[in-house]
């Protein structure tokens, strides 16, 4: 495993290079598009059209959800000092109270309460990458790694 590899294994066993905050092609879409939006005026189409298109009625809802998309961007992964979870992490403040690497040094990951966060998006993907890591090494886990996300 590469150097950089090895810095997109977050504290909690989770790829960063897998998620879809991480240097997304999205949320460029999602600025392109606001982008382009915006030069033609489209809340006032919008607004002239909801009279014949009932759908344009909520372009300021869309419109809110295309700029949070937007805001979703991580160029840095939480090993890195990013804001990985776009709010405090209790694991990332847990992992470097006790001078650890990574969540996969702690005895007590397979108990912690501090992943049920992550369940919605990961499931138990985390802890299993954990010991994934701790079998292989930080420098081998990788390619066995579980997906990020359990929808895909």
């Amino acid at each position: 495993m590469s150097n950089k590899e090895a810095e997109l294994t977050a504290y909690c066993g989770l790829y960063c290079g897998d998620c879809l905050r991480y240097k997304s092609k999205v949320t460029e879409l999602a600025r392109d598009l606001m982008s382009e939006l915006q030069a033609v005026r489209f809340d006032r189409y919008a607004e002239v059209k909801s009279a014949f298109v009932k759908e344009f009625e909520h372009y300021k809802e869309f419109r809110e959800v295309l700029e949070a998309t937007a805001r979703l961007r991580c160029d840095i992964p939480c090993r890195l000092g990013g804001d990985g979870c776009l709010q405090p992490c209790e694991i990332k403040r847990c992992v470097q109270s006790k001078n650890l690497e990574g969540c996969w040094e702690c005895d007590e990951f397979e108990k912690c309460q501090k992943f049920e966060f992550l369940k919605p998006f990961s499931g138990d993907v985390p802890r299993e990458n954990l010991k994934k890591i701790k079998k292989y090494g930080l420098g081998g886990w990788a390619k066995y790694r579980g997906k990020f996300y359990k929808w895909l």
